[in-house]
């Protein structure tokens, strides 16, 4: 019911910067937190940026600083703005959507991207 889709992947080098989006096929961020999750290979995956239905904003420590996390809300997109990558950035970066109330939109309360590749060579 709802689709997201990320664009923006590819390859970097380290202390270079790149944009990843998420464009929601429908209007959710009034009550969807949005956030970006990455997993790299053999690791757990992680919640790196979050953007809260409110606009507060979270990140991960190991992104702080660095990474920048913002939405357009009339083109349903939410961005993340990667600056100063490391290759331990080097993972698949996904777009999750989870309502912030017993609401939903399009029946489900987590919706999640195909996921994007962000690689960042040494």
């Amino acid at each position: 019911q709802v689709q997201l889709v990320e664009s923006g992947g590819g390859l970097v080098q380290a202390g270079g910067s790149l944009r990843v989006s998420c464009a929601a096929s429908r209007s959710i961020f009034n009550i969807y937190n949005m956030a970006w999750y990455r997993q790299a290979p053999g690791k757990q995956r992680e919640m790196v940026a979050q953007v809260t239905s409110a606009g507060s904003t979270n990140y991960a420590d190991s992104v702080k600083g660095r990474f920048t996390i913002a939405r357009d809300i009339a083109k349903n997109t939410v961005y993340l703005q990667m600056n100063s990558l490391k290759p331990e950035d080097t993972a698949v970066y996904s777009c999750n959507a989870r309502s912030a109330t017993m609401l939903t939109i399009g029946g489900a309360s987590d919706y999640w991207g195909q996921g994007t590749q962000v690689t960042v060579s040494s």
